[in-house]
């Protein structure tokens, strides 16, 4: 992957994958208007209003959000198979809250979920 060289306001040079680069649209702009899209060059983009500690930062970022986000696309079956797994977790989710309200009051329902009572007394004496 080709890479460019990023110049901090204080003379820091960095050396980065162009792909990761362009991620910051401020750089991707500034590399459009230079006109280097996809080639590196020898001589650092300057970044006259960013110092060397926030473009590390930045740098970083960008690539921890680069090895987060593959850019190629899942494979076949891939959500299919996360749908069925999510499917058997909401049977077990669902049987288990039914296990754990069964047999009790509301009164011993709302305690064990820490559910607010939001019935008035004269409410609550027409749902019994």
């Amino acid at each position: 992957m080709p890479s460019i060289k990023l110049q901090s306001s204080d003379g820091e040079v960095f050396e980065v994958d162009v792909e990761i680069a362009k991620q910051s649209v401020t750089i991707k702009t500034m590399l459009e208007d230079l006109g280097m899209d996809e080639e590196g060059d020898d001589e650092p983009v300057p970044l006259p209003n960013v110092n060397a500690a926030i473009l590390r930062k930045v740098l970083n970022s960008l690539r921890v959000l680069n090895k987060s986000y593959p850019s190629e696309p899942p494979p076949p079956g891939f959500f299919f198979n996360t749908t069925k797994m999510a499917a058997g977790l909401l049977d077990v989710t669902c049987k288990t809250v039914a296990n754990m309200i069964k047999g009790k009051t509301p009164e011993e329902i709302r305690k064990t979920f820490n559910i607010k009572n939001d019935f008035t007394e004269e409410e609550e004496q027409q749902v019994k």
